[in-house]
């Protein structure tokens, strides 16, 4: 069975024993791995990666006038970024990087392709900083509302052009999430993030194409809406915020998959063998056979040593596989 196969059967819910293996390694560790393997796509080789997650694409804003804007007014408001159009989404020589990422990862090596794109409130704390912006949605909801309707017709149409060069998922990335709660109310949750998701989500699923989310932190409170968006993937189901796999398995295997599993926050990084060991092995024991691609929960941080890193994987890649 090709990779792309395993992935599309296991989010489906018709996994085959085998659990698809990732991991998002190459951001703080790239020249560790490279230094020990030769070079990040010979780790992901190595270790048979079942999926990429693809970065690229053009930026929406305009960097130089949100500086100007900032050093002008001190801040800037919802009114303010309304005034600096969107960069333009449709010029194709910008998605050069998402083309060589397919070439080589889905022609070449049969992968399971996913793309890295905006969600609503992460977006926009690039312009507002993130402290601004959970202001501004108590202070200005009815201007931040076109600030979002804005942004969602750009990523509907980022997602379109992603989608015509052959990606398997559109990845959502969308941090609401904080250690033990929402970053703002569920009920601004349903009221503003829920119907401008909604824009891009809805094409996408129109088209055939798997949907993911990527949230850090405690999303529990909003997931029947996730699920309810059509999502097909979440990631990280984060334990370490409150978030345990036994309400998963008894409240949403039969809705949603979650890529992760291996926690970058509590796991791997820690200098702890025998611990890393376990857990990893705990996680397997709870998903294997479930719809569960084994991912770790974010980047793998700076410092983990190569030593645990490949502990890591050795094992991963031997559980996944037997």
């Amino acid at each position: 069975m090709k990779s792309y196969q395993l992935v599309e059967k296991t989010i489906r819910g018709e996994n085959p024993g085998q659990t698809p293996l990732y991991g998002w390694v190459s951001a703080n560790l790239s020249e560790q791995i490279s230094k020990e393997f030769g070079s990040v796509e010979k780790f992901e080789d190595h270790y048979r990666f079942d999926m990429a997650h693809l970065f690229g694409g053009p930026g929406c804003f305009d960097q130089e006038a949100i500086r100007k804007v900032r050093e002008q007014e001190g801040e800037v408001t919802p009114e303010a970024l309304l005034s600096i159009p969107l960069l333009p989404v449709d010029n194709m020589a910008d998605y050069e990087n998402i083309k060589a990422g397919l070439e080589h990862h889905r022609a070449q090596r049969e992968r399971f392709c996913y793309v890295q794109t905006n969600g609503i409130f992460e977006a926009l704390n690039d312009p507002f900083g993130i402290e601004d912006h959970l202001c501004w949605m108590a202070l200005y909801p009815e201007e931040l509302k076109e600030v979002y309707a804005r942004q969602a017709q750009w990523n509907r149409k980022f997602a379109e052009h992603c989608i015509e060069l052959g990606v398997d998922m559109v990845h959502v990335s969308d941090d609401w999430g904080a250690q033990k709660s929402l970053m703002f109310s569920k009920e601004m949750w349903w009221d503003m993030i829920y119907p401008n998701h909604k824009v891009t989500a809805d094409f996408v699923k129109s088209t055939g194409t798997f949907l993911s989310l990527h949230s850090d932190g405690h999303v529990a409170p909003v997931l029947d809406g996730v699920v309810k968006l059509g999502y097909d993937v979440v990631h990280p189901w984060q334990e370490t915020a409150g978030m345990d796999y036994q309400m998963y398995l008894d409240q949403y295997q039969d809705k949603l998959a979650i890529l992760g599993g291996i926690c970058v926050q509590s796991t791997l990084g820690f200098g702890d063998l025998p611990r890393l060991e376990r857990e990893i092995r705990r996680v397997f024991g709870l998903l294997k056979g479930k719809r569960w691609m084994c991912c770790t929960t974010h980047f793998v941080q700076d410092h983990c040593s190569m030593e645990e890193l490949v502990f890591a994987f050795d094992l991963a890649a031997k559980l996944a596989r037997e």
